[in-house]
This record gives C-alpha cells, structure tokens and sequence, in this order.
C-alpha cells in the first residue's frame, strides 16, 4: 500500500465510501481453510474478496461487521498450542489496530451483533453453513443474493467497479511480476521438453516475490482448450504455447496476462498470419478504450477485425459485419474480449454478472455474444482484460451441423493450411483513465518480432 496512507486509513475510507451506499450494517466473512485428506493437511487459504476489501488482511476464521463507517472485527486469539507450529502470531487486538477496527471481540460474540445485518456468501461449505445458521436463512453461493443481502451486494459491485490509488498500487505490483513470469518462460522455453518445465520458470519468479498465481496457470501446446490445466505435452519446434499466468500479491490483487510464441522462436508463414490478426484486434479494442464507451461495443470491433482478418486470408467468405452478424467469427473466437479484474482474476463474478451486466441488461443468446462476461459503460479507474483470440476447437469446427449451417461463409479447405494453429491469444490488462486506455502490462512486446525476441534469447 502507498506509504502516504497506512491500511487503516485506506480501509476507514472505503467503508465510509460504503456507508454513504447503505443504511444497514453488514457483516463479511474471510471464509475458512478447507482440509485434503485429513483435518490438519489444508489447502492455502484465500479469504473472500469481499472480506479483503474492507478487512485488508488474509484474515481466516473472521468476519467484519460494518455500520456507519465503523467496523468491529470478531476473530479469535491464536491458541498457545499454535505457536509450537506456527511461531508467534499477532493476537485480535494488534490485528483490530493494524486495520483501523473500532472494536474486537471473539468469534463467538459475532452472535449477538447481526441483527438486520446484511452478508454476502462465502465459497467454502463451512462459512456458507455458519451463515446460513447464524443469519436463519439461505446464504448459497451458487444462489443470488436477495432483499437485503442484494442490495449489499449492489453497494459493493459500485464501489469495486472502479479502484482506488491503493488497489492500483497493489495491482502494479502484481503486474510488473507476471511480465517478469512470461519473460522468464519465453526465455525457457528453448531448452524446454514439456509445458511443465516452462510453467515451472513462470511460477518460479512469481513465488520468488512472495506471490501466488491469481488462477490455475495455462501454458500449453494445446491452445484450442481455452482453460487447459494439463502441463505434460512434449514441445514440438512446430508448436505455438500459450501461457495465461498472473501473479496475485499478499492481499488478493490479481493481473491476467496471456502470451502466444513460437517453440522454436519463430513462427510459421500460417501462424504469423493469424497471430497478426489477433494483434490487430487487440489493438483496435485498445485503442477504442475511453470512459462511457460500451464494453460490448469494444467486443464487436475484436470480431470485425478478425473477421474481416479471415476474410483476406479465405479462411471466411463475405462481408466481415454480415459475418459478424451470423457469428461466423466466433467458429474461432467463441468468448468475449475479457472481464472486469482487481481482487479476483473476473473480478466479482462470484455475483453472478450483477457486477458485470448494467441494470436492466441479461445475457444475450448469441454464440457470439453469450460468454461475454462484461456488459456495460467504461468508467474511469475500471480495469479491464482484452483478450481476443483465435482458436480451432475441434468441438466447434469438426461438427457436422456446424460445417452445413456456414458451408457457404467458411472455407473449410482452406482451413486446412493453417492446422499448425491450435490457439492464438493475447491478453493485457487496461486501465480506463479520464481520457484514454493505460496498458499496464506494456512492458511485455506483443508485436511478433519483439516476442520472438525474447524467446531466442
């Protein structure tokens, strides 16, 4: 956090900015680790994000509660028998201090401060169960908020859309590592055998700062799979690897970054082309980044210009917005051109697209159109992915019905050139300012040459 605000301050800020919002309390659970295997073998735990964006702390086994700008923190001191294992630990008090809470209690009075409060659900069984008992109703997370707990929920999706000076901070952070992490994996890659060992390079540098990865890294010769979490394909010279990894710091702040390169450092004649494409889709929708321009609409320009990209490669037939408007370009770019990102990799989707979609707007049915995960108006101090891509899913362009329906709007012999390009995607992540798009990912190339650069180093 920027030194001329400590936590506490930052903290007392935005729940006075939330206060201005609601007119009820609210309590927030940090969520709590859940065990493999056995009680005291746990996965890491990460505390809700909701909860880190008031609380500050990766805080387990503790909730807020928040009223008119002030806060009461319930957790637990560290038993004595803890310190055998996990050295000294700081006790409720020292945390309340650190974090700027009016008051601490144990957990267990949370009990007897909820009376009309508000929540929002945490992920793992155990809180939600807790919430549901102590609230006396359904708290699910794969429910949506209702009556109270909505409107809670609204009030947080406001705040959040947009970041302040100490989540920027945070997220530069976390930025200006994954650039490191990719750099170090397109410099791996040459003495590389399988995806593995480039992940390994990648995530080395980013548990080297003291970080996390923001989601389960994709680095894979198998582009088409967009979420391919398997690392154990051999590289080929005549391979592409794509590599989505982000770093996340100490307090949850993510960055999302993907990069598309050649095994043996120089793309084919095919594969340069179609990287081109999806470079200059990019781009487009850069440069189309301003506040109060609609998301969708920054979507759309991706599709026209990698429509109209296949058209002058024959891979599509006609006019590129006829194309666009019968989806044909989402035979090879199926998902939208990126989400909202800050304490989540999609920032707030555990909302469902209440912070996505704009009041009043739901998802449309289009191919095109339907895994558009963000819908509305750009605001100033938004960050947002672009991430436009192209891929040959044999799900989608091996299927029969599929290949009659555009028989006559897709080449599908001249597909064929290009089968050395299973997935191209690139991806930064945009600050919207007052006047324009601020890429804070710019220090990592992604013209082709620059990229090939790297990768024969």
């Amino acid at each position: 956090m920027p030194h001329s605000n400590s936590l506490a301050d930052i903290l007392r800020q935005r729940r006075e900015k939330l206060a201005k919002l609601i007119d009820f309390p609210a309590v927030l659970w940090s969520g709590s680790p859940s065990a493999r295997n056995f009680a005291a073998n746990i996965f890491p735990h990460r505390s809700s994000s909701h909860f880190l964006y008031f609380a500050g702390l990766p805080l387990q086994n503790a909730a807020i509660r928040l009223e008119a700008g002030k806060m009461q923190l319930f957790m637990d001191d560290p038993a004595a028998s803890s310190a055998l294992w996990h050295g000294e630990m700081p006790n409720r008090d020292r945390i309340a201090e650190q974090i700027g809470a009016d008051e601490a209690y144990p957990i267990i009075e949370l009990e007897f401060h909820l009376q009309g409060v508000a929540t929002i659900a945490v992920q793992d069984a155990a809180s939600w169960t807790q919430q549901s008992q102590l609230l006396d109703r359904w708290i699910l997370p794969q429910r949506a908020p209702e009556n109270i707990d909505l409107e809670l929920a609204k009030a947080i999706v406001e705040l959040r859309l947009t970041h302040d000076q100490a989540a920027l901070t945070e997220i530069r952070k976390a930025v200006s590592v994954t650039v490191e992490a990719h750099k170090a994996g397109m410099a791996a890659t040459s003495t590389a055998k399988i995806e593995a060992q480039v992940r390994a390079a990648m995530e080395a540098v980013i548990i080297a700062h003291n970080m996390t990865t923001s989601y389960n890294s994709i680095v894979t010769v198998r582009g088409e799979v967009l979420h391919n979490e398997h690392y154990g394909n051999t590289l080929q010279p005549n391979h592409l690897l794509l590599a989505d990894v982000g770093a996340e710091t100490s307090t949850g702040w993510a960055a999302d970054v993907t990069r598309t390169w050649a095994v043996n450092g120089k793309m084919s004649s095919t594969q340069r082309d179609i990287y081109d494409i999806v470079l200059a889709a990019h781009d487009a929708c850069i440069d189309k980044i301003r506040p109060g321009v609609e998301y969708e609409e920054i979507h759309l320009c991706a599709c026209r210009v990698i429509a109209e990209g296949l058209v002058n490669l024959g891979i599509l037939q006609g006019s590129p917005e006829e194309l666009v408007d019968i989806d044909a370009h989402a035979l090879f770019f199926p998902h939208g051109i990126g989400h909202l990102l800050g304490l989540d990799v999609h920032d707030m989707e555990d909302l469902g697209d209440l912070a996505g979609y704009e009041t009043g707007r739901e998802r449309s049915s289009r191919f095109g159109l339907g895994y558009l995960r963000l819908n509305r108006p750009l605001r100033t101090g938004m960050l947002v992915t672009i991430e436009p891509g192209f891929y040959q899913v044999p799900a989608i362009i091996n299927n029969t019905q599929v290949r009659e329906n555009y028989k006559t709007s897709v080449n599908w012999e001249r597909l064929t050139d290009f089968s050395d390009v299973r997935g191209i995607r690139i991806e930064d992540d945009v600050l919207v300012t007052d006047t324009e798009a601020e890429v804070l990912t710019a220090a990592l190339p992604t013209q082709a040459d620059a990229v090939e650069q790297l990768t024969c180093q």
